[in-house]
């Protein structure tokens, strides 16, 4: 009997090409808006039919997950089946490629890439409502990660409008090996809380996405450079490429991203910052389009 062929699911990188903090509810949970892109580069997750679930490590990253049974994989696939009174089981492998704790989103975009594959291997309907709440039970980010399309996000995640048109942007992302925790991020904020940005329709090539998001931020960008200055160096090298027409952190950081208008450039200077700084992660990617 031919062996079965894993489901395959990228957890693409989550960038946050903007991200302004609006307010604070009561309950202590932080109002967003944000534009999210994903990029070609990220963690991919398998998963074949087993008589319980579980989860395997393989990649570069492996060292800095938790136990599996504390992964957050676990726990979407767990409630997922519960959810839908799912009997089966799955053996899930995750192939961790993208550092931890970097403001990429990965283990938002490694829940979701699981629920995508258990989805699909389970045989449950992707358009069931029931979904959109799961995912937001499972944190704020992995909504938007389970759709892995361009979109504005608003709340605390669950107000998402899909952007019908987005150019795919070379960029390079760079983590320089340290991990920031979000909830010291937003406690280290300050000041006065962020207007909300109505992101234009008419924003469709590279060169109009980089004029609108000139007037935007990432209003945890100052507190995470206080709290990791290596921050700062890497938006620094990330800004002297040639061709580099925008640079920010991404999320609660540390990772760092730059936009280039050609491949050409954005291949370079990750081939120079790499060779520059040998203990900081090095990616060149493209934004997926919308």
């Amino acid at each position: 009997m031919a062996a079965e062929h894993p489901i395959r699911e990228p957890a693409p990188a989550k960038i946050n090409l903007y991200l302004h903090v609006t307010g604070k509810r009561d309950n202590g949970y932080h109002l967003l808006d944000s534009l999210v892109v994903f990029a070609n580069a990220g963690d991919r997750l398998e998963a074949v039919s087993a008589d319980t679930i579980t989860l395997d490590y393989a990649g570069p990253f492996v060292d800095a997950l938790p136990a599996p049974e504390k992964n957050l994989v676990m726990r979407a696939a767990r409630q997922l089946a519960e959810l839908f009174s799912v009997e089966a089981g799955a053996h899930m492998t995750l192939h961790k490629n993208l550092p931890v704790a970097s403001g990429i989103g990965g283990g938002s975009a490694d829940a979701a890439a699981a629920l995508r594959a258990l989805i699909r291997l389970w045989h449950i309907d992707p358009n069931d409502a029931r979904l959109a709440k799961l995912a937001l039970s499972l944190g704020a980010d992995v909504p938007v990660c389970l759709m892995t399309r361009p979109a504005v996000m608003r709340g605390i995640g669950e107000d998402l409008r899909l952007l019908a048109s987005f150019p795919g942007l070379p960029l390079v992302l760079v983590n320089p090996g340290v991990g920031v925790a979000t909830p010291d991020v937003f406690k280290a904020r300050s000041g006065e809380f962020s207007a909300s940005v109505e992101w234009p329709e008419s924003a469709t090539d590279v060169n109009t996405v980089i004029d609108t998001l000139r007037n935007t931020k990432n209003d945890l960008q100052a507190p995470a450079v206080s709290l990791a200055p290596v921050i700062a160096d890497v938006l620094a090298a990330l800004e002297n490429q040639p061709g580099s027409k925008l640079t920010r952190m991404s999320g609660s950081g540390a990772t760092c991203f730059a936009i280039f208008e050609r491949d050409s450039d954005a291949q370079a200077a990750a081939h120079t910052i790499a060779n520059a700084a040998p203990g900081w992660w090095v990616q060149a990617a493209s934004v997926y389009g919308a």
